[in-house]
């Protein structure tokens, strides 16, 4: 992996990147789809292409589970398994088992926990976590971490940000493939600024060639999760991509990229649009609702997207209410697009040095202008 910084923002911190992996080059800031199982729910490899997409983001839990890594690998990874040839970042797998709850349980050597489907038994440590990362063949990979919950209190943090450091060190002794995978640290520490800067510098000092901001976005306030933002994105090297996990609505990719984020991925696009909700310039929509049963209007009367060129929202209200696959298919496809777009619009605006104007415009138009200025 190689990446570069092309122009720093005159009024933020936000900068403007390129990230060049063995599977294609991007421009960062970027907003990576998340396909869980290997795929991006209800969309095929084309259709991702034809929205701007340049890397997506799997999942290494839910994979290890199903079909297995190894089975992957059998198949020449991750790129031909799910017949995409972008660049691809997989997770540790380390938030879902610790998302397990009670279903889990953490030692010194990893985690033991149940599948979520059937109720077996499995373990996942540092070593096994890099191991099925590795078969599976992504572009970046990442530590395998533990992900503190909101709230914890201190000496718990503590804990876990050494152990999270000492894991680091195993994943970096066991990474077999760095000639093709690049492995990136995860900075934890939950809300305490001391622990934060401690993990920061643990993995700074490890050298890692990317670093991942984790256990944000886990039901803390947003302010919280600015302030946090604030106070951690600085430790991190200039010089390498800055990842911030598991966020992506809209007014969390404007305030990550003005504190010098380059890299997100959430499912929130993909997931709400299965409920028959959808982004638009004017805020979010609920298609499903009776109001727009003889709308013939698209979406979103500035998108381009497939969906919007080809859709009204009376027909794709139909097709969400009868329970028919276009109508999430159609939903999906804006979401993405729409997120994709911004980005795209976001990265523009750096060049141009207008990047907060075009923050302001579009919290007021999207009605969140007053919300997040009064946090």
């Amino acid at each position: 992996m190689k990446f570069d910084v092309l122009k720093k923002s005159a009024n933020t911190t936000a900068r403007l990147g390129i990230l060049e992996t063995s599977h294609g080059s991007f421009q960062t800031p970027v907003f990576m789809p998340v396909g869980t199982q290997a795929t991006v729910k209800t969309m095929t490899p084309d259709e991702l292409k034809e929205i701007g997409a340049k890397i997506i983001l799997s999942n290494t839990y839910h994979l290890y589970l199903r079909p297995g890594h190894e089975l992957v690998k059998e198949a020449g990874g991750l790129h031909s398994f799910m017949n995409w040839d972008g660049s691809i970042l997989t997770d540790s797998g380390g938030f879902q088992v610790f998302s397990l709850g009670k279903l889990r349980e953490i030692s010194e050597e990893g985690v033991t926990f149940r599948s979520h489907i059937d109720g077996s038994l499995h373990f996942i440590g540092p070593e096994i976590s890099i191991e099925i990362q590795n078969a599976l063949g992504a572009d970046i990979i990442m530590a395998f971490d533990e992900c503190i919950p909101y709230p914890a209190n201190y000496d718990y943090v503590l804990k876990s940000v050494e152990r999270t450091t000492r894991w680091a060190k195993r994943c970096q002794k066991a990474h077999n493939n760095i000639d093709s995978q690049t492995l990136f640290g995860i900075v934890q520490g939950g809300m305490y600024k001391d622990l934060r800067r401690k993990s920061a510098m643990d993995m700074v000092s490890l050298g890692f060639k990317g670093y991942a901001i984790g256990g944000l976005s886990v039901g803390e306030p947003k302010n919280v999760m600015y302030e946090v933002l604030d106070f951690t994105v600085p430790l991190l090297p200039d010089d390498k991509p800055r990842y911030l996990m598991g966020v992506g609505s809209p007014d969390d990719l404007f305030e990550g990229v003005t504190r010098g984020i380059d890299m997100f991925d959430c499912v929130l696009p993909t997931r709400i649009a299965r409920n028959g909700t959808v982004f638009t310039k004017n805020g979010k929509l609920v298609v499903r609702n009776a109001t727009y049963a003889k709308d013939f209007s698209p979406l979103d009367l500035d998108c381009d997207c497939y969906t919007c060129k080809n859709y009204t929202r009376a027909y794709i209200r139909h097709l969400i209410n009868t329970n028919e696959i276009l109508g999430i298919r159609l939903t999906t496809i804006h979401n993405l697009h729409f997120l994709i777009n911004l980005m795209k619009q976001i990265r523009k605006a750096i060049k141009g040095d207008y990047l907060l104007q075009l923050k302001d415009e579009f919290y007021s138009n999207f009605g969140i202008y007053q919300e997040v200025n009064k946090k």
